[in-house]
């Protein structure tokens, strides 16, 4: 049953310990109404039966997020119901065979009384929430074997996080909202071989080059973005979310269009189906001559550019000229990741960058080579490309890292381990390292450093569920205990 809307639902009770039962009934009311207002009976009018002090047993209600409002009721229910008018009072289907005199009081203004329990479906929503908010760094690793090799010491990556509250950041691509959908299995279709499940819940993060920007911001540089949106629900919430996160948004809106959103359904840790909506066209003439302008203004006041190309239209390739060449006469800091899992994209167009970050599908799209080793794709990328460096994503494999030796004028290689071998989401990964490493390499620390703290930094994405933004200081206190 779903009446929502704008609905006020009121449930009433001792609440001596909010039990599984009590979270069932509020997650019902959330679903029957837009508002739930939890009235915790006093000790004078629980008596006996409050084996808890008033006020805890208020602030337990207060902590629980399905609740919008909750208050002290030392009135009779009858006198409340009065006061506050709920379209709905909810009780427990216990009650529902027994004389309730709240009926009486909400025929006379039309409101309703519904029994409920909710469905049985607490501890396995509790738990998918959890995968949202923990982060397990107990499986993060340090590439010590990395570090030695090339003379990095913790102090040193510790100084450099601590350095990138200097950094100015641009961040320049696709805008992209994700959403989580947490769903119940209910079992197989009779009628044919198709897994049935309820949604329960949604948590939605921006994505994208949105995300980019976040990261920045939530590592302490002065991010900014440029990006294109549509104008739609996603769009609003996007604005609110990068506003939230600390970046200055330079958005364009584009009414042909909607701002892209992925759709994933999960259901005990896995997912289940991804749903995309989205355009892939390129953006018109006119959006790319207000993006160019833009990319000019922004590059008089930033030490480092980020192109997040995720292959929807944003960045058409006469635009992506255009702001290399305006931001190689500045001399800003270019890098570069273009993103091909669903869709096709070549990274090798972003030429002269710092640093390019495919994975090891994406260089094999843009050299059309499904055979070479990995050391030769990644020379003949960065021939192709011209950039300066190479990280080659390589997932549970870890990362090569193909870097310009200065002082010989040649190319070396190395790897790092994966530093997480038990993820939890790996969505987001690449997008933590390419701006972790991107930071290091402004705030002046060398290619190895940047795979260092770029590796950890997508360890510690893939240790939670969802594309949140990266803290510097769980960055410096992870690395401090490993």
């Amino acid at each position: 049953m779903t009446i929502k809307q704008k609905t006020t639902v009121l449930i009433s009770g001792n609440f001596n310990v909010l039990h599984p039962g009590h979270l069932r009934l509020f997650r019902f009311a959330k679903e029957l109404g837009s508002k739930l207002i939890v009235a915790v009976e006093s000790d004078r009018m629980a008596g006996i039966h409050a084996h808890i002090n008033e006020q805890y047993r208020l602030e337990g209600i207060q902590s629980n997020n399905w609740v919008d409002e909750a208050f002290i009721m030392d009135q009779s229910i009858l006198q409340i119901i009065e006061k506050i008018r709920p379209d709905i009072v909810l009780k427990g289907k216990e009650h529902e065979l027994k004389y309730n005199p709240e009926l009486e009081t909400l025929a006379k203004y039309g409101g309703r009384l519904i029994f409920g329990s909710g469905e049985v479906v607490f501890s396995s929503l509790d738990l998918m929430r959890k995968e949202f908010q923990d982060v397990n760094s107990e499986n993060i690793i340090a590439p010590i074997a990395f570090m030695n090799r090339h003379g990095i010491s913790k102090a040193n990556l510790i100084n450099l996080i601590g350095a990138y509250k200097k950094l100015r950041v641009c961040v320049i691509g696709d805008m992209i909202l994700d959403e989580y959908i947490t769903c119940q299995p209910l079992g197989m279709s009779e009628e044919d071989p198709t897994i049935v499940v309820t949604p329960l819940d949604s948590k939605k993060f921006i994505g994208g080059a949105g995300i980019v920007a976040a990261h920045a911001a939530g590592l302490g540089a002065n991010s900014e973005l440029i990006s294109v949106i549509g104008d739609d629900a996603s769009a609003k919430y996007v604005e609110l979310a990068l506003l939230e996160a600390g970046v200055q948004s330079n958005l364009i809106k584009d009414d042909s269009r909607p701002t892209t959103l992925k759709q994933r359904f999960r259901t005990m840790g896995k997912t289940l189906l991804r749903v995309s909506h989205l355009h892939q066209g390129a953006v018109s003439k006119n959006l790319q001559d207000k993006l160019y302008e833009k990319i000019i203004s922004a590059l008089d006041r930033v030490d480092v550019m980020i192109f997040s190309d995720f292959n929807y239209g944003c960045l058409p390739q006469e635009l992506v000229d255009k702001a290399i060449f305006a931001a190689s006469k500045k001399k800003v800091m270019l890098l570069a990741d273009s993103q091909s899992s669903s869709q096709t994209g070549d990274i090798s167009r972003f030429y002269g960058m710092k640093l390019i970050t495919p994975t090891e599908r994406e260089a094999r799209l843009a050299m059309r080579d499904s055979e070479s080793g990995l050391v030769v794709l990644a020379e003949k990328l960065r021939h192709q490309s011209r950039a300066e460096n190479i990280f080659l994503k390589l997932g549970g494999e870890g990362l090569l890292v193909h870097a310009h030796n200065l002082s010989e004028n040649d190319w070396i290689t190395d790897r790092v381990d994966a530093l997480n071998n038990s993820p939890k989401d790996v969505a987001g990964a690449g997008d933590s390292m390419l701006v972790a490493s991107a930071m290091t390499l402004a705030a002046g620390g060398t290619i190895w450093d940047a795979a260092c703290l770029g590796s950890l930094a997508a360890a510690i994405q893939i240790a939670s569920v969802g594309n949140k933004p990266m803290n510097a200081r769980e960055m410096i206190s992870i690395m401090q205990s490993k």
